[in-house]
């Protein structure tokens, strides 16, 4: 790449001045800069990083102790120990002196052969300064690789605090939770023991996470080996079993859709209503009503006289929603209001100020409140 960003250079040299040759080299080097920056930064955009047959001996060996799992990404054990390790490397992220680390042998098998891996995972430890590893041979889980970890880094390190947005089950508190009829309640039936049920442990902490702000909305589980009363009475009989309790059929109904983040969101949003994405944000159809959008576009196409008319059915219509769109009925007939009295640029400037707005650091409670109302509005500039 070098030789020839220099040959397309050297080509118009003779009609450039050295300044200006100067200016050009210096753009194209800042370009390359950037792209391997962006290249090593995506590397370790995880709390473990990710090592190579090129970045090993680049990181390993040096001024920290380091921390080594070998693996191949159609391992089950290697599955199962994802999200131990992920806690682990994000709970000594912030330790100079120890690094975290993981090398995908079906890619890299070059450094995986030099250092002897013959099964996955296998997890070796290199001491600060050496290339020389030794063997873990420990239990297979964040607490035991931690207290290793300590012991021969040095460090004081405490796992960090596991998320607490899944709703804990108890046959104390079951039926208060997954039988209030105003609320929709997804539960995993588990067992600590149960390996599924590690693997998908991450990820329904993030499913809890995106629904976090729909107050009619649980992502819940309980420990069905420790409560065998409560599974047996929902017919559990293998671990992970997921079950939906919805506000209309509290007997509850088996979920039988993918384990992968988008899968449940998709399954909450279709089932309830809700309008997320996997980050947790509305969507652009978040707080759409139907039979509301099209008496706004007859607002907009309206004369003055007929306005007043069509704003009354706007709150006609909107006093008869129920559930959770009682509130965006709110928000039209509000919204209605500000139209006819600021006038029809009203719509679209308020979109492009509420798109800045949401461009900023701001709550997620308040680009909640911002994007429903920009989402409404978007329908009167469309309309225009």
């Amino acid at each position: 790449m070098g030789n020839c960003f220099f040959f397309l250079i050297t080509e118009r040299d003779q009609s450039y001045s050295k300044a200006e040759r100067r200016m050009a080299k210096s753009q194209i080097w800042f370009g390359l800069a950037s792209l391997l920056a962006l290249i090593v930064v995506s590397a370790v955009a995880d709390d473990v990083v990710v090592l190579t047959d090129d970045s090993f001996e680049k990181e390993v060996g040096k001024d920290r102790g380091v921390l080594v799992e070998f693996y191949a990404p159609w391992c089950g054990h290697c599955k199962k120990l994802a999200p131990e390790y992920e806690k682990l490397g994000a709970s000594f992220k912030k330790a100079k002196s120890i690094l975290i680390a993981k090398v995908d042998c079906d890619e890299h098998k070059s450094v995986c052969t030099k250092y002897g891996v013959s099964g996955y995972p296998t997890i070796q430890w290199f001491p600060k300064g050496s290339l020389e590893p030794q063997k873990y041979e420990g239990a297979r889980n964040a607490e035991a690789l931690a207290e290793y970890v300590n012991k021969e880094g040095g460090t004081n390190v405490k796992l960090a605090a596991a998320p607490q947005n899944v709703v804990v089950l108890t046959p104390d508190n079951f039926d208060e939770i997954v039988l209030d009829q105003n609320k929709d309640v997804l539960v995993e039936f588990y067992a600590p023991w149960c390996g599924h049920c590690k693997s998908l442990a991450p990820v329904y902490e993030k499913v809890a996470t995106v629904f976090k702000q729909e107050e009619g909305v649980v992502i819940a589980n309980l420990d069905a080996d420790a409560h065998k009363s409560l599974g047996e009475k929902y017919g559990v009989s293998g671990f992970p079993t997921l079950k939906f309790f919805p506000k209309d059929n509290k007997a509850g109904q088996d979920y039988e859709g993918g384990r992968d983040l988008d899968d449940f969101v998709g399954f909450i949003n279709e089932k309830v209503g809700t309008s997320r994405d996997s980050q947790g944000q509305l969507t652009s159809k978040a707080g759409i009503v139907e039979s509301l959008d099209a008496l706004v576009k007859e607002l907009v196409a309206a004369s003055e006289e007929e306005k007043k008319t069509i704003l009354s059915r706007i709150e006609e219509e909107a006093s008869n929603l129920k559930g959770s769109t009682t509130r965006y009925g709110k928000l039209y007939s509000k919204l209605a209001k500000s139209y006819i009295e600021k006038g029809s640029d009203y719509a679209t400037k308020e979109v492009e100020r509420l798109g800045r707005v949401l461009g900023k650091s701001i709550s997620p409670v308040k680009a909640d409140e911002l994007t429903l109302k920009k989402n409404i509005l978007s329908t009167f500039v469309a309309s225009s």
